[in-house]
């Protein structure tokens, strides 16, 4: 007779091929958020721009994609530890759960993103506005911050993309 073991459900995205990062739960956002904003986006010589409203708060993450007439795109929830994702706008490849660790990445504190970044054998570097995700000596993520905007670069997948405020 064989003992079976738990299994463990939590979510992740793998930042490197070695490193599993778990998503974090929704109490660790730094501030909550409830904001248009003009979401651009680069990946592989492919480039697109679209409006999103993101309300984010200790509960969870909703971001509602919208094109320049105000016609719906997609949604994305992010809620109890499970995520809700449709849209014609991101490739089918793409998996929401990188988006919401993008999302972890650029606006959960520092503390809680520190202590499981490192659990998976990263580190996080903060000077100003500026968070670092490192392994070892290597640049994987780099994210900027200002009042008005946030911007990300994954160095290791060939990505860029910014959240801008203040779209009317």
């Amino acid at each position: 007779m064989s003992a079976s073991k738990p299994q463990d459900n939590s979510l992740y995205v793998w930042m490197t091929n070695s490193s599993k990062f778990i998503l974090l739960p929704a109490r660790n956002i730094e501030n909550p958020i409830n904001s248009f904003q003009m979401l651009s986006a680069s990946y592989d010589k492919q480039e697109f721009q679209v409006n999103a409203l993101v309300i984010a708060d200790d509960t969870g993450m909703n971001m509602t994609l919208f094109n320049e007439l105000g016609a719906n795109m997609g949604e994305l929830s992010w809620r109890n530890g499970e995520i809700s994702f449709s849209s014609s706008v991101f490739p089918n490849a793409l998996k929401p759960e990188y988006i919401i660790a993008d999302f972890q990445l650029c606006f959960y504190n520092s503390a809680a993103l520190g202590k499981a970044l490192n659990d998976c054998g990263l580190l996080l570097e903060e000077t100003g506005n500026t968070r670092r995700i490192l392994q070892g000596k290597k640049l994987i993520i780099e994210i900027t911050k200002d009042e008005n905007s946030v911007k990300i670069i994954n160095h290791l997948r060939g990505y860029f993309y910014s959240l801008e405020g203040g779209i009317e």
